[in-house]
């Protein structure tokens, strides 16, 4: 091919290449939007650059977490730093206004206020105060949650909250009220809930925050076998004893940012 047949076809061939760049530009954009770039196959809760806000407040600002399937995770930070809120950003109690978030796949950013208790239904959430209904029995308690998430087999109901009760080591405590329960065997009645509907995810706000260090030992080890299962469980916590008993992966709320890095015990 000679030199002037080359300086014609030269425009064509530079126009196509930056047509085939503008593509596969956009095309890198959707794939970041949706989240599957970077996202694996077993990645359960995907949040990038997201700010979190609380009455219009910025609380967090640049987020950006990623949580797989069978991953046990600290959320720390003293009072205040943001823990709570980004748990509320996680179970869609706080809406995302900037930012992206996907967990147990759903879109945060995008997801209606018809869809939330869809999404709940998978995941588990645990109180520090354990929120147990007080004018009923432990088999009430999550009778209620069953039929308030859709459940209508009884025999189905029944199997299943011995199936959480027997998994949380309190069998024998269906018929007991809440105040005939000491607090550990209360915050195992607080995870037998959020296991009824076998969730993808556990947020656990912090769970041993009103427990003896011994009680608190037996309910962190219960969420460490739960996330041998194949779910996530994310602990809110600034209880620095439980890490040097269980070390697993921090991810610090400091200043107004998270950061994904071991938290220094001294």
């Amino acid at each position: 091919m000679n030199g002037k047949m080359l300086k014609l076809l030269a425009p064509d061939f530079n126009k196509a290449v930056r047509i085939y760049l503008y593509r596969l530009h956009i095309y890198y954009l959707c794939l970041i939007k949706i989240g599957l770039l970077i996202m694996s196959a077993d990645t359960l809760i995907h949040l990038n650059d997201v700010s979190v806000f609380q009455l219009h407040n910025l609380v967090l600002s640049h987020v950006t977490l990623s949580i797989d399937k069978g991953e046990f995770v600290y959320l720390v930070g003293k009072t205040g730093s943001g823990k709570s809120s980004l748990l509320k950003i996680l179970y869609a109690d706080l809406p995302i206004m900037q930012g992206e978030g996907t967990i147990a796949g759903f879109n945060l950013k995008a997801i209606r206020s018809k869809e939330i208790p869809f999404l709940r239904r998978k995941l588990g959430i645990v109180f520090q105060d354990f929120q147990l209904l007080t004018d009923r029995s432990v088999n009430e308690n999550l009778l209620f949650v069953l039929r308030a998430t859709g459940w209508k087999n009884k025999q189905k109901m029944t199997d299943r909250i011995q199936s959480v009760l027997d998994k949380v080591g309190i069998a024998t405590k269906g018929h007991k009220m809440p105040h005939e329960l000491s607090g550990g065997e209360q915050q195992r009645i607080s995870i037998a809930r959020a296991l009824l509907n076998d969730p993808e995810v556990i947020l656990a706000d912090e769970p041993t925050g009103n427990l003896d260090p011994e009680t608190s030992e037996g309910i962190i080890k219960l969420l460490l076998d739960i996330s041998k299962t194949g779910r996530a469980v994310i602990i809110a916590t600034h209880d620095f004893l439980i890490f040097r008993k269980f070390p697993s992966r921090s991810v610090r709320c400091e200043n107004g940012e998270v950061i994904d890095a071991p938290v220094p015990v001294t």
